[in-house]
């Protein structure tokens, strides 16, 4: 099979007429037992997101089993119905959603979950639906204003849990999450006093930023929480810890989750809570980061700079604007090729469309004799990426497959020869 002839990947692989040794999943994508499998059999000529379900599952576990309280999925961060499917059947019962469209999603596919509206600025007419129409009753604030938004679309409900949002300031988190919301301390001590005549339970919470690499990030946040609730004189029935735990494979040390967990439940014990005070967390990254390999095609290379058909437009928004250096891994599917070198170099991006911001910096290292056609797998992709892509310029792939390492061996597509034929180029001097 000639190269440029391999087809498009369709969004569902296993409906493309694959090879008869491609094996499909029971989610209906086509399973691989790796990724080098999935290039090697396509050769796709659009980007693809490699799932693994076991990561999913292997971080919902994690959660669960060691997390000292509920943790609500974020699932702003993929709200893919595989992801959310996958989560879920690991045993992830609690969900935060940020607007309307992410309730009614959940509420769908999971009638009983638990959901907890965590936006703090909210329209009048999703809080509305959101109470009557799906049955949420956990709703944040940050302004007495949204506060009084609540109560009144909600016909001053007496079911209602308010909670807070505490600011905090710049910490070792690598994406900071500080200026659009979050209280000053004085302003939520008020807030929840507020909160406490108007709901049935109040609770508190706080955001410490995106991929936080120091687990002392929550000592000092948990502590300015504790003086906040202190200080309200409230009751407190939830006390929220946010996101914010970070995964491996973009270019950073992290310590484990459960280095995270150990210092959250030390100092949450020193802040005297209620003893029915439930302990909540926000993990988004850190539930679906790790479940996405996204593989991407060279198009042409000049000198460091690899120009491929992913970017900033696409699955790479987060790789451009925050800077992240993915693990990358190179693989070489055409035939009659040398294998790829084993010594590596630093290469920068540029995504598909006409756009120049479309550049992922990196240095990303990979052999150096990569070249166009070439396929370079990114780790880590499972969070704001699918689900922060456009269609800018044209360019778009829902394309997935499944990797699970316990599926029968696949053998490469049958090599064919051309059917129409070649142009030829005349140099004229």
């Amino acid at each position: 099979m000639d190269y440029n002839e391999t087809a498009p990947v369709n969004a569902n692989l296993a409906n493309a007429n694959p090879a008869p040794e491609i094996s499909a999943a029971p989610s209906g994508f086509s399973r691989f037992p790796s990724v080098e499998a999935a290039i090697r059999t396509l050769r796709p000529a659009l980007p693809v997101q490699c799932l693994h379900p076991d990561r999913l599952m292997e971080a919902a576990r994690t959660f669960i089993d060691h997390f000292p309280g509920h943790s609500l999925y974020a699932i702003k961060a993929n709200p893919d119905s595989y992801v959310l499917g996958k989560l879920y059947e690991a045993g992830i019962r609690h969900f935060d959603v940020a607007s309307l469209a992410e309730v009614r999603q959940v509420r769908e596919m999971f009638p009983s979950a638990h959901l907890a509206f965590m936006n703090p600025v909210k329209s009048r007419e999703a809080i509305r639906a959101a109470y009557y129409q799906y049955g949420v009753r956990d709703f944040v604030v940050d302004t007495f204003d949204e506060i009084l938004k609540i109560v009144d679309e909600t016909d001053h409900a007496p079911d209602l849990l308010i909670v807070v949002r505490l600011g905090m300031p710049k910490g070792s988190a690598a994406c900071q999450l500080t200026g659009k919301f979050g209280c000053a301390p004085d302003v939520a001590v008020s807030l929840l006093q507020e909160a406490a005549k108007v709901a049935a339970r109040v609770g508190l919470s706080f955001h410490v930023g995106s991929q936080t690499l120091d687990p002392a990030s929550y000592v000092e946040a948990i502590r300015k929480g504790g003086e906040v609730v202190a200080r309200s004189g409230v009751l407190l029935s939830v006390f929220d810890v946010g996101g914010g735990f970070p995964i491996p494979g973009l270019g950073m040390e992290i310590p484990p989750l459960t280095a995270f967990f150990d210092v959250i439940r030390d100092e949450v014990a020193k802040i005297g809570l209620p003893a029915d005070c439930e302990i909540w967390s926000e993990p988004g990254r850190a539930l679906s980061g790790t479940c996405v390999t996204l593989v991407a095609r060279v198009e042409l290379r000049k000198g460091d700079v690899l120009y491929i058909n992913d970017g900033s437009y696409g699955n790479l928004l987060e790789v451009a604007g925050m800077g992240w250096k993915n693990k990358a891994v190179a693989f070489r599917a055409r035939r009659g090729r040398k294998v790829l070198s084993k010594t590596l170099a630093p290469f920068r991006f540029y995504g598909p469309t006409c756009d120049s911001v479309d550049y992922m910096a990196g240095p990303f290292l990979l052999p150096d004799d990569i070249n166009e056609g070439d396929f370079i797998a990114l780790s880590g992709m499972g969070a704001y990426g699918a689900a922060t892509q456009t269609w800018f310029n044209g360019f778009h792939s829902d394309a997935k497959v499944e990797i699970d390492p316990a599926a029968a061996p696949v053998a490469a597509l049958p090599r064919r020869r051309a059917s129409r034929p070649r142009a030829h180029l005349k140099i004229v001097k």
